[in-house]
């Protein structure tokens, strides 16, 4: 299977809480829900598009228990019905249990967990948010596909998918669009190591 991470991002790098106010309050971030504005028919559309191709789901805690306590109740949503029967996938230290099945919690070295899964037949194990397990994988060099949305807010604060000191990756453009709503959506390839040079009149 392809590793693909589906990210939403404002104009700043911040990738936390952007459902709801209340959906990711850790750190004292009080500025959730900066995405919902810019949401439209267009970007659901290709969505909808996006959850058709999965095989299976990677979460974070966090956001596997946000999913799980939203999705599981909306049985008759078409999402739903994709994300509540394919099998999911949660790194977690600290979860014992996971009620919202199937899902297999996984713990000590989450990479090579995930490197192994990888090799099992299929289309995409995709990630939705989760981006402390999302730059884990990025370090690893596992993650194939980078869909990015970008929405035209600049938030100020809350965490960032690309940090300082964040492992370097060159990437390699495959699509970018506008939705009518102001969304941005690049979808990126990963091309290994980034390359370096120098500009100038001779380069």
């Amino acid at each position: 299977m392809r590793l693909v991470l589906q990210e939403f991002l404002s104009l700043d790098g911040v990738c936390q809480g952007p459902g709801s106010p209340d959906e990711d309050t850790s750190d004292g971030f009080t500025r959730g829900g900066w995405f919902v504005p810019y949401l439209d028919e267009e970007f659901e559309r290709l969505a909808d598009v996006w959850l058709a191709a999965a095989d299976a789901f990677l979460f974070g805690r966090r956001t596997y228990v946000n999913f799980a306590r939203d999705w599981s109740k909306m049985t008759e949503h078409p999402s739903a019905r994709i994300l509540n029967a394919l099998p999911k996938y949660v790194a977690s230290h600290s979860l014992s249990e996971a009620g919202w099945d199937p899902t297999t919690i996984l713990s000590g070295d989450v990479p090579a967990q995930v490197a192994d899964l990888k090799l099992r037949p299929g289309r995409e194990l995709q990630i939705h948010g989760s981006a402390r397990l999302a730059q884990s994988l990025l370090a690893a060099g596992l993650i194939d596909e980078l869909r990015l949305v970008i929405a035209p807010v600049v938030v100020g604060e809350g965490r960032r998918l690309f940090t300082d000191g964040g492992a370097p990756a060159a990437l390699r453009l495959v699509s970018n669009e506008t939705t009518p709503g102001g969304l941005t959506v690049h979808v990126y390839e990963s091309a290994g190591a980034p390359e370096y040079g120098t500009y100038g009149a001779d380069a």
